[in-house]
């Protein structure tokens, strides 16, 4: 199976944004209404991660992928997933860190979030705007186990992105 990601995260938190920077699409992000399918990536609504009686969408569309990724808003003080919610989706799980590049943007606040979320795996702090973190994403995806992905965060000594775990 081809290396696929899908894109969880409340409504707002930058799915929408993030799939067209990793695509390299310059088109104005809209919001999602049901899950959308472009090449490598799922994009899902931000009311599936909110709403615990969509879990079983995400559960579904899980089934697709190869990798997860955890979006939090840098600007947000809004947790929207539940503790250790990564170890029930069997998936290679990526952290990502929103909105890093915005004056109001809590980096520390959101890194803690994200920590309590995943058990383990790599997180990468993103601008979508800027383009920052967008590579380590699309490398990350590629690799297909834990150690590769500790091993790629520990050889690129790059600040914006580390391994938890």
């Amino acid at each position: 199976m081809r290396n696929k990601a899908m894109l969880i995260g409340a409504v707002r938190a930058g799915k929408s944004t993030l799939t067209n920077a990793l695509l390299g699409r310059e088109v104005e992000a809209f919001k999602t209404q049901t899950l959308s399918y472009y090449d490598w990536i799922v994009d899902t609504p931000g009311e599936y991660t909110e709403n615990p009686m969509f879990y079983k969408n995400i559960m579904a569309t899980a089934l697709e992928v190869t990798h997860v990724l955890y979006l939090q808003d840098a600007t947000s003080e809004k947790l929207i997933f539940p503790p250790g919610f990564s170890m029930g989706i069997p998936k290679l799980p990526i952290g990502v860190i929103t909105k890093c590049d915005l004056s109001e943007a809590n980096i520390d606040r959101s890194l803690g979030m994200l920590k309590t979320v995943m058990n383990v795996g790599p997180i990468v702090m993103i601008s979508s705007k800027t383009g920052m973190g967008i590579k380590h994403i699309k490398e990350l995806t590629k690799l297909n186990d834990i150690p590769a992905m500790r091993h790629y965060v520990e050889s690129e000594a790059d600040k914006h992105l580390i391994f938890h775990g």
